[in-house]
Order: structure tokens, then C-alpha cells, then sequence
């Protein structure tokens, strides 16, 4: 089910991706039917646009602060915060100061 990430070892989720200029990166963690899971590193000023999932999305900020907008509503998260975002509510993610996340979409 995991893949890209060694098994039975102890991990810090934000050191599974690296910041890259100008860039947001992503890694897969977990990907089927059920759930999908993936860690992210946004750049300053990095952002993903307005999109609605397929699922409930919950976010996770790892490190640094990014900003959210669900359904027109802003929210700020930093470390150690997490967000729900619900299944068809369009929302957008951008990079506050350089930050990173965990996805895990339920569907």
C-alpha cells in the first residue's frame, strides 16, 4: 500500500520532500481507491489553484505557514495544525513563507 518511503523505519514526514525554488513538489505515499496520501513542499509564493477534490482533504502543516482558502473562507495554518476540507468545496493552497504539508485525501 505505502510506496516511496522505507517501511519499518522511524521517518519525519517533512524530510520525505526538499524545497525547490520557485516550485511546489510532491511525493506519493499512498494512492487507491480507498485513500490517497502525499506529502508536499511549497516555496514562497508557490501556490495550487482553486480545485475541488473527490474526497474529504485533510491537511496536516508540517513546517513553515501556508494559507488555505475553502469555500472563500481564509485560514493560516502553521505547524503542528491541521485543516478539513470537504469533498466538492473548492479550495486553494499557497506558500505564506516556505512551507510543508501532508494531504490525506478520504474518498
Amino acid at each position: 500500500m505505502y510506496k516511496n518511503v522505507e517501511k519499518q523505519t522511524k521517518l519525519q514526514l517533512k524530510e520525505l520532500v526538499e524545497y525547490q525554488e520557485h516550485q511546489v513538489v510532491s511525493k506519493t505515499l499512498v494512492q487507491n481507491e480507498a485513500v490517497s496520501m502525499t506529502i508536499f513542499s511549497f516555496d514562497k509564493g508557490e501556490e495550487i489553484s482553486t480545485h475541488a477534490a473527490g474526497g474529504d482533504a485533510m491537511v496536516t502543516v508540517l513546517e513553515g505557514t501556508g494559507r488555505f482558502t475553502v469555500g472563500g473562507q481564509v485560514f493560516l495554518l502553521t505547524a503542528g495544525e491541521t485543516l478539513i476540507m470537504p469533498k466538492d468545496i473548492p479550495h486553494a493552497v499557497y506558500g505564506e513563507e516556505r512551507f510543508k504539508m501532508q494531504l490525506t485525501v478520504s474518498f
